[in-house]
């Protein structure tokens, strides 16, 4: 991590992710007084604690240990901001998303054509944390569909022989798999913001969630889906939503806001390189290294 910093001589490095490359950048930008900025996707507290039962606080302890020096910590939605708040963060800068609306856009639903109807889709990681098991035990008419691999597939498959498990999808196939849906399901109690909501809204399909942070900033009570505490209920009303209104909803998440965002975050930082064998001035905001 050292040497491809030094390589590139950033103005300025954001950290995507608390992992261990995230960890490796951290270390160095402290040691060398490189400035960076962090961003807070994923609880990761609740996931640690969701699989070996570790005390919420003291993971969250862990998290505002990595985040502190940052100078902004980005986050996507009003939610998240107050819940960081609440476990001591400081430095908190919104940094909403964006999707791809050209690539996500309502299609013809002949994918799924041969499926009993409605046809319920899930993307994601297939592991616990994305509480994917309370959708696939739902009684729901019609087809449950998952798209995506994790550590509980295999459990998973057997235990609901009925589900259609299709494995990771990319590109213009994943945007088919969401566009052929009727109702897009989100069980997730601990994403922070959850992009596959705005991917399925551009794909004209409404979204079926629990009402926690990610769908109420997402989708809040704009009418595209259904949020509830009972997520059968939340997917037999998301059904009745206009797919129109969901394409709709999804273009106010344009890729060039949420860029103009992020560079009005390192923007203030000072121009000069901090690497004194460069003799190569950089412009702040394009040379923004990321590591995460």
């Amino acid at each position: 991590m050292a040497r491809m910093i030094e390589s590139f001589r950033p103005c300025v490095v954001h950290i995507a992710t608390e992992g261990p490359i995230g960890l490796a950048a951290r270390n160095y930008c402290v040691k060398r007084d490189v400035p960076f900025t962090t961003a807070f996707h994923t609880k990761f507290p609740e996931y640690v604690n969701a699989r070996s039962g570790f005390p919420v606080s003291w993971l969250y302890a862990l998290v505002r240990w990595f985040h502190a020096p940052s100078h902004g910590v980005m986050v996507a939605t009003d939610t998240v901001e107050a819940e960081l708040t609440r476990w001591g963060f400081k430095n908190i800068r919104r940094w909403s998303r964006g999707v791809d609306t050209e690539q996500f856009r309502p299609r013809d639903k002949s994918l799924f054509a041969d499926l009993p109807k409605p046809v319920s889709l899930y993307v994601g990681r297939v592991a616990v944390e994305k509480n994917i098991e309370s959708f696939l035990a739902l009684d729901l008419p019609g087809t449950k569909v998952v798209v995506g691999e994790g550590p509980q597939l295999n459990t998973l498959t057997r235990r609901y022989p009925d589900v259609k498990f299709v494995g990771v999808k990319q590109g213009e196939d994943l945007a088919r798999h969401f566009a052929a849906a009727d109702v897009f399901v989100f069980p997730s109690l601990t994403d922070t913001f959850g992009l596959v909501l705005l991917e399925a809204l551009a794909c004209g399909v409404p979204v079926a969630a629990y009402p926690v942070a990610g769908p109420l900033d997402v989708i809040g009570s704009a009418p595209v889906g259904c949020l509830h505490e009972n997520l059968a209920t939340a997917v037999h009303e998301a059904l009745k939503a206009d797919p129109a209104a969901c394409r709709a909803h999804a273009l106010k998440f344009s890729w060039e806001a949420s860029v103009q965002q992020f560079v009005s975050h390192i923007r203030p930082f000072r121009t000069e390189t901090y690497f004194p064998e460069s003799d190569q001035p950089h412009e702040p905001v394009a040379d923004a290294a990321a590591a995460g």
